[in-house]
């Protein structure tokens, strides 16, 4: 391992960027907080969702893609765990914001989204894309922070793939997204009976995982902790670094801390999403290039992570909290020694990736989310579209990973 000099110390390379990236992220939260708005709030978000992606690894495709595949179910509980956290914290948010259910209003940043067979296309496409490119939105995030080119990769995927939905939105607004009804369970059965409906099926969902490992008769060994500390003060430190810094963290903590996070963030703001800022750098290109797809006919109507047209510059909170997220993860990386740019041996496996990727894109653009704003904050937003886009999910990683197996 090599070492530099840092203040008269000798430290590993990798912390020394760790260090470095960590000044850097500070100092650009000292350039975006006089910047007024929420720039700055969005930065420290996306550094912290980054952090957490990448330490716990922290992947929707891996917690779907390792179920079918190795019957491994310790992604999915990561994945249960986030949504349990969430789902209390955001029926606070909603009830405060409208107490009284049946009036018929709707939680105005909630990620209730309309339904329909674009739901179920979307997450169909979504989830088969995911598991291609090897990563979702999450985890490409996570692994293009690491060095991951294929991640990059994917990404400019999903770009070109929210593109093309922006081509054809109108035509989904006419026959599916325009008519889709936005199904609220408060408004049907109040906010106590809808969280609880929604923890008793992510509690089944649990079972369901749980079922579904046992069938492999393999029980998944925790890694191996390391070593306890010595009894001296510098001892102790270097252990809860190497606990914090270095070790994997276990992926359930990982989903609720994301889970919490999000909370956090839906209290202050609006609830975690990804795919809608992609649409508004893209899109927002293709208008500066005179080739834009035009008027995008109730997309500015939708919450969540609707396509959006990109004609309000560049500077957008959003903006920081994506560039936040990668930063996020490449200071975990560096601090963990787990960055390096990694380029796949087989040209294939760029067009995978940018095949996923597009696939991704366009699913995540007719369903009018990815997997963090249609499931992972559609469902504790008591959103019904929440739960179809995640069973059409799991049905888009299931024929996925069957072509993988192949």
């Amino acid at each position: 391992m090599r070492h530099v000099m840092v203040l008269g110390y000798q430290v590993p390379r990798h912390t020394a960027l760790g260090i470095i990236a960590s000044l850097g992220a500070i100092a650009a939260l000292v350039v975006l907080a006089p910047l007024g708005g929420d720039f700055a709030r969005f930065w420290v978000f996306g550094l912290a969702f980054g952090i957490v992606l990448q330490r716990s690894r922290f992947c929707f495709t891996s917690a779907f893609r390792d179920l079918f595949l190795l019957q491994d179910g310790r992604g999915m509980r990561g994945v249960l765990a986030g949504l349990a956290i969430a789902t209390p914290g955001f029926a606070i948010v909603m009830s405060n914001q409208i107490p009284n259910p049946t009036l018929g209003m709707l939680p105005p940043d909630a990620n209730i989204l309309p339904l329909g067979i674009h739901t179920v296309v979307g997450g169909v496409i979504f989830g088969l894309g995911m598991v291609l490119a090897g990563g979702c939105a999450s985890g490409s995030i996570s692994r293009m922070g690491e060095g991951y080119v294929a991640s990059w990769v994917a990404l400019g995927g999903m770009l070109i793939g929210l593109l093309g939905v922006a081509y054809t939105w109108n035509w989904w607004w006419d026959i599916s997204i325009g008519r889709g009804a936005r199904i609220w369970l408060p408004a049907y059965i109040g906010h106590g009976a809808s969280i609880a409906v929604t923890f008793a099926a992510l509690a089944g969902m649990y079972l369901a995982t749980v079922w579904w490992e046992s069938r492999s008769g393999l029980a998944p060994q925790p890694p191996a902790l390391p070593a306890a500390p010595g009894v001296d003060m510098a001892a102790r430190l270097r252990h809860v670094a190497q606990l914090v810094f270095v070790r994997g963290w276990p992926i359930a903590i990982g989903g609720a801390a994301l889970g919490l996070l999000n909370v956090l963030l839906y209290a202050g703001a609006h609830p975690w999403g990804f795919t809608g800022e992609l649409s508004r750098w893209v899109i927002g290109a293709a208008n500066a290039l005179q080739i834009g797809p035009g008027t995008l006919t109730g997309a500015d109507e939708l919450p969540g992570c609707a396509l959006e047209l990109g004609d309000g510059g560049v500077l957008h909170h959003m903006l920081f909290l994506v560039l936040g997220m990668i930063g996020g993860s490449f200071i975990a990386a560096a601090f963990a020694g787990e960055f390096r740019i990694r380029v796949p041996r087989q040209p294939a496996r760029q067009l995978q990736a940018l095949g996923g990727g597009i696939a991704m894109g366009y699913g995540a653009g007719i369903g009018l989310g990815c997997t963090i704003g249609a499931f992972f904050s559609a469902i504790p937003s008591l959103g019904l579209n929440g739960w179809v886009f995640a069973g059409c999910l799991a049905c888009g990683a299931w024929l996925g990973s069957r072509i993988i197996a192949r």
